[in-house]
């Protein structure tokens, strides 16, 4: 278990049809459920579409500024497929944005490549048409396959998260999440923590690597969260 995608890639030969990923936004009462074979399929596309269209290679970095969504842990997964190291930097080699920060990332679109999410229900596009020199996910993702297979793989010493004052490996992301701090075997995770974030990361390396899954929610309402956690059968909270 030295990698993301070879763990992903174990867990498929399973139970592939199992939920994996059920995201709530109570603000809107969006549902969306991924099992391990659509989320799967979604890191594929997401990974061909960082590499065919932003030339990504194995060792670059990624920016993913994201809120709680569960496009984070489809381009979380798709970076670690690639090699990609998931940034905080503010001069990564490629960027993955929302609506709330398009604009700012817009701006630099000339010197690096941009990814837009509508973050609208099902991954559509976006009402408007994006920037120029920005790229419109909700588009340009569907073109790509639903199998990805890196020309030049990650190995478990690759860099997969840099945050200031520290760097996670492949190796070590991936023991951790085997380890559990959060989680235990074919357990449930309820959370609210942006996956894309440091705090938020074992999120989803958690559930994968112990056969579990996630339920994640956008604006939490307190009045809602019990009732969410009960209707989901989770069995943990983060």
């Amino acid at each position: 278990m030295t990698t993301f995608p070879a763990e992903l890639a174990r867990q498929l030969r399973g139970d592939a049809s199992r939920p994996f990923i059920t995201f709530y936004d109570h603000a809107t009462g969006e549902r969306v459920e991924l099992s391990l074979t659509t989320y799967a399929n979604w890191v594929a596309k997401a990974a061909g579409l960082l590499v065919e269209e932003g030339e990504l290679e194995r060792g670059m970095s990624l920016r993913l500024d994201l809120p709680t969504h569960w496009l984070g842990p489809v381009f979380l997964g798709a970076a670690w497929t690639i090699g990609l190291a998931v940034t905080a930097d503010d001069d990564p080699h490629a960027v993955v944005c929302g609506p709330d920060t398009l604009a700012s990332w817009s701006e630099r679109a000339d010197d690096l490549p941009v990814f837009a999410c509508s973050l609208r229900p099902l991954g559509v596009r976006f009402d408007e048409p994006v920037p120029p020199g920005v790229h419109d996910v909700g588009i340009e993702v569907w073109t790509q396959p639903d199998a990805f297979t890196a020309w030049d793989a990650p190995t478990g010493t690759d860099v997969a998260v840099e945050a200031p004052g520290s760097r996670l490996t492949q190796a070590d992301m991936m023991q951790a999440a085997a380890a559990g701090s959060v989680l235990t075997d074919g357990g449930r995770l309820f959370s609210a923590t942006n996956p894309a974030s440091p705090p938020g990361i074992v999120t989803l390396t958690e559930p994968l690597a112990l056969g579990g899954s996630l339920v994640l929610v956008r604006h939490l309402a307190a009045g809602q969260s019990q009732s969410t956690y009960d209707a989901e059968r989770a069995t943990h909270r983060l």
